[in-house]
């Protein structure tokens, strides 16, 4: 018997939809499910006859609001009965983790468990069922992990580890610049650093984007645009394409790095010009 799997939408704007459609296997992974509903996809069942369907698997894309409808149900009220039957549930999306970007205009709407970096009111009754797949939109293949892994290790923020447990910062193409302090001076380019000039995000940001690739080819950074934090629970950042320092020092340290090994380092860095690194910059300009 295949998994009935039921794909429900609060306050979304379809993103982590679209971007599961890009999946490179995404028809193998789709016929092994039963899909009882999806709001694009063929479905067994209407949007009217959710509310007595018995999901193993339910997936929620988009932020919990108090009386919004969807059809003639309220999404919190339908969630909540459909989940205490599923035996998992798949938060998918920034907005359906955290409450995401739709939050900057209400603060009400919240996450499964998280609400920001709060943890929600549903967080005791579905924290041993919930798995947490986040990104603004969320990486198709993380999402295909969601949906088929058996008993993932799971974060703080109940994000699997196998996804989760490093930066973005892992894996970009452009560490080399970031070590010896080399920016680049605009998006679009295929040289130098964005973190400190361009405020890129991917030192502070967990996931697996500069390992598996979007589509299989391009990241933000390959592709010269800085990471905008969008798996954290503070996405989105004020003054998002900035980095904020202290005569040249970031005011927050990369994670996991210690102030007095970052400016060690730094400091050695800077004393040195590496031409190799530099005459790049200067051809590709």
């Amino acid at each position: 018997m295949k998994p009935k799997i039921l794909w429900l939408q609060g306050v979304t704007c379809n993103g982590n939809s679209h971007s599961f459609f890009n999946l490179p296997n995404f028809k193998t992974l789709y016929d092994q499910f039963e899909w009882l509903y999806h709001p694009i996809l063929p479905s067994k069942l209407s949007l009217d006859e959710l509310f007595d369907a018995k999901p193993e698997i339910l997936v929620l894309e988009g932020g919990l609001k108090n009386g919004w409808q969807k059809g003639q149900e309220e999404v919190v009220a339908l969630f909540l009965k459909l989940a205490s039957r599923a035996k998992r549930v798949v938060a998918v999306g920034s907005c359906a983790v955290y409450g995401g970007v739709f939050r900057e205009y209400e603060k009400s709407i919240s996450g499964v468990l998280f609400q920001g970096e709060q943890k929600s009111r549903w967080y005791e009754a579905l924290k041993a069922k919930t798995i947490n797949i986040p990104g603004c939109p969320a990486h198709p293949e993380w999402i295909a992990f969601g949906l088929s892994a058996a008993q993932p290790h799971l974060d703080s923020y109940h994000r699997p580890k196998e996804i989760f447990a490093y930066t973005v910062h892992s894996g970009c193409s452009r560490n080399e610049y970031f070590e010896w302090k080399v920016d680049a001076e605009g998006f679009g380019t295929k040289e130098g650093c964005l973190y400190y000039k361009q405020g890129c995000q991917a030192p502070y940001t967990h996931g697996s984007c500069n390992k598996i690739l979007w589509n299989e080819i391009n990241s933000k950074t390959r592709a010269g645009t800085p990471c905008f934090g969008c798996t954290e629970p503070q996405f989105p950042k004020k003054e998002l394409f900035k980095t904020k320092t202290y005569m040249g020092i970031p005011a927050t340290m990369p994670l996991g790095v210690p102030k007095r090994a970052y400016l060690t380092l730094t400091g050695v860095a800077k004393s040195f010009r590496i031409e190799r690194l530099t005459q790049r910059l200067i051809d590709e300009s």
